[in-house]
């Protein structure tokens, strides 16, 4: 049993040093999440300097983590909004599953692993980094650019079907097969269109019992409410993440405005420490086993994802530039990659190596991701774009009968 004293120095220290991290990346324009999962290699299992006080502060930490992104990504959007993205953006959508979520669950059966394992590993070579992709928009100045839209849509699409796989693959992981995992998805699907029927409905009610002109009443209304919603829904096995989701799709107007603006220095606080705390229950000496299958992998999601944005922004006529623009951007794998490898290291019954996967393969991909995004800038790529587009107009038309 540790003391409070010895508590308090770790978590502060750790905290402290995660600042100075965040900073650093932003001085050379990266994200800060590979910086935080490797401070948390350095001081868990198997590190430097393992901290042993602190570890279930950082695991209840971390799962507050996982609701606050949740809850923050649902406030980014109405009912109204996801319903009509939903219906424009679900070819594009359809198409980035099959194009990143098949390759891990392929790469994870040829690995020699279990479906349960090929099941994780497909919905983390799925999901893109929605948090990293929306602060390399900005930082590149993109957020007016006509491709933007078709990221966020695609975006969106993923963010959904999280609602519907994180249930599906809890009960799995839960041992349940795959019977009890048709029931979860049935309860999800059943839950996420009843939430969106209300939030439709009656969600200017839900908003007008939250006072947005008081702030702290607002902080604690909003954040009280997502953790009883998220704990109600673990309990009802459809997902802590999926509830916060939803409430966070409930909240609209000003109530959502000024809700994200209160929760964003909570959730950026949370989600460093949800992902040190993924970098503290990983053993850094199982990294090098599988650090060349990572970047193999990371090689062919990269390619497939850059390919669906390009497929998705060509969708809708989007010009050559804008295309790549869309497809490389949407490379880095974040968050949501972590969350189900959490998931499935919490369960304690998937392949022990999908873990430190897991960790190698974001890390490849979240700082490659930000420098691939640049690409289209530079001017030896828009000389080549230009060259490409010469060349197609040189062909000679078909001649038909």
């Amino acid at each position: 049993m540790h003391d409070s004293t010895t508590l308090l120095v770790e978590v502060g220290a750790l905290l402290l040093l995660l600042g100075v991290l965040g900073r650093l990346s932003r001085r050379v324009g990266l994200s800060p999440i590979p910086l935080y999962l490797l401070a948390g290699l350095a001081f868990g299992h198997g590190g430097l300097l393992p901290l042993a006080a602190s570890e279930e502060f950082f695991a209840v930490g971390a799962e507050i983590g996982v609701i606050l992104l949740l809850v923050m990504l649902g406030l980014e959007y109405s009912a109204n909004e996801l319903v009509g993205n939903l219906r424009s953006a679900a070819p594009a959508g359809l198409i980035d599953g099959v194009l990143n979520a098949l390759p891990g669950a392929a790469f994870a059966l040829l690995l020699g692993w279990d479906w349960v394992a090929a099941l994780v590993l497909g919905g983390i070579t799925w999901v893109s980094s929605s948090g990293v992709i929306a602060k390399v928009l900005a930082d590149l100045g993109r957020l007016g650019n006509r491709e933007t839209p078709v990221i966020l849509s695609v975006l969106v699409i993923e963010d959904l079907a999280m609602a519907l796989y994180l249930p599906l693959v809890t009960a799995v992981l839960a041992g349940t097969g795959l019977l009890g995992g048709g029931i979860a998805l049935a309860v999800a699907v059943g839950t996420v269109l009843l939430v969106l029927v209300l939030a439709i409905r009656y969600g200017h009610l839900i908003s007008s019992a939250l006072s947005a002109k008081d702030p702290e009443a607002l902080l604690l209304g909003v954040l009280g409410l997502t953790l009883l919603i998220a704990g109600l829904a673990a309990k009802l096995q459809v997902s802590a993440a999926v509830g916060a989701f939803l409430v966070g799709i409930a909240l609209s107007g000003p109530v959502a405005h000024h809700a994200t603006e209160l929760l964003s220095p909570l959730r950026d606080l949370f989600a460093a420490v949800f992902f040190v705390f993924f970098g503290l229950v990983t053993d850094p000496r199982d990294i090098p086993p599988v650090l060349l299958p990572a970047l193999a992998l990371a090689v062919v999601t990269m390619a497939t994802k850059t390919l669906t944005g390009y497929l998705a922004a060509r969708r809708v006529g989007i010009a050559e530039p804008g295309r790549w623009r869309a497809g490389l951007a949407l490379v880095p794998r974040g968050e949501f990659s972590i969350v189900i490898a959490g998931l499935a290291v919490a369960a304690g019954s998937v392949e022990p190596r999908l873990a430190a996967l897991a960790t190698a393969y974001v890390l490849i991909t979240v700082v490659t991701g930000p420098m691939l995004a640049r690409l289209p800038d530079f001017p030896w790529f828009k000389r080549w774009l230009r060259n490409r587009a010469a060349a197609e107009r040189r062909q000679p038309v078909p001649v038909h009968d």
